[in-house]
């Protein structure tokens, strides 16, 4: 049995081991607002999105209750809150990008987009578990190293809030 903090650890090895420089990782990672650039695509991608989508599945206008929904929708898969751009990123297998591309026209009306290779998200250390300024935190922690979303419990989830908003403006 291993401690949260050991957990913590190893995540945070993981996720340096992204990046072609870890000890950069770790210096910015002990800057005041705590985050890294990782490049993407290697280890994980991401799927970035708003606020709005997930807004209208958890009903309830709180930050706390998002999450919540997050972490039960996506199975405690990693995500991360950005507070100043108003965002979410659901972190991904690498190859991820390539299996929802199909959709990708779709998700982009949706305000949705995988993001790869070529791209860099700003990854708070894995101790920012909740917003204490704008600074980016972790809405749903890493549970381990490598644990990321299902691809397609991620493309559920947008698709549900996608319909809520429709349904929504269709009420309007």
């Amino acid at each position: 049995m291993h401690t949260a903090a050991d957990r913590r650890l190893a995540v945070s090895h993981w996720l340096q081991s992204a990046h072609p420089s870890p000890e950069d990782v770790r210096r910015e990672w002990s800057e005041p607002d705590g985050v890294a650039l990782l490049p993407l695509g290697t280890l994980l991608s991401a799927v970035r999105i708003p606020y709005d989508l997930v807004d209208a599945i958890a009903a309830c206008g709180h930050r706390q209750c998002a999450n919540e929904v997050l972490d039960h929708t996506l199975d405690g898969g990693p995500v991360i809150c950005d507070p100043r751009s108003r965002r979410y990123y659901a972190l991904v297998p690498a190859s991820a990008p390539r299996r929802l591309a199909p959709a990708a026209a779709v998700l982009a009306r949706a305000g949705v987009e995988c993001l790869s290779r070529g791209t860099y998200l700003g990854v708070p250390r894995v101790d920012a578990l909740e917003m204490t300024t704008w600074q980016s935190y972790w809405a749903v922690p890493m549970p381990s190293p490598g644990e990321l979303c299902e691809p397609q419990r991620v493309a559920d989830l947008i698709a549900h809030g996608m319909r809520r908003l429709a349904a929504a403006e269709a009420d309007a």
